[in-house]
């Protein structure tokens, strides 16, 4: 199967560095498939579930949380706020982080400053129990 370049990168770390065979990563507008010899693109990331599967075929998922999605020249390059693989991603703290937003929600009105930060909180949790499994 054909491979690109891929790197993920947050602020604090080099997440993967090496040549894939495909990249499911959720943007602002949904989620894209990026595979060998994609157009060049760039796009906002969204909050969701991410799969990368490697030159050996083995897949693996992570939460992914805002960045930039970039691909030129058959190099893919996600600049993600964070990215955190399956295997460190804490399943109980993520489900007590999703019934603390959705709590909050339920006190706030869509007009509270603090709707919208409750809100991604609550999207940033299901992202992690989603990239669990």
């Amino acid at each position: 199967m054909a491979t690109f370049q891929l790197q993920i990168v947050t602020p604090d770390r080099m997440v993967f560095d090496g040549e894939a065979s495909e990249l499911i990563v959720r943007t602002i507008t949904g989620d894209i498939c990026i595979l060998a010899h994609h157009i060049d693109y760039a796009a906002p990331l969204g909050i969701g579930e991410a799969r990368v599967t490697d030159a050996d075929g083995k897949q693996r998922c992570a939460a992914c949380n805002g960045g930039l999605l970039s691909v030129s020249d058959n190099q893919v390059r996600v600049m993600a706020t964070t990215f955190e693989w399956e295997e460190d991603i804490d399943l109980d703290r993520a489900k007590r982080a999703e019934s603390h937003a959705q709590e909050l929600l339920k006190k706030l009105s869509q007009s509270d400053a603090d709707y919208a930060l409750a809100e991604a909180r609550l999207k940033r949790a299901l992202a992690r129990i989603q990239a669990k499994g």
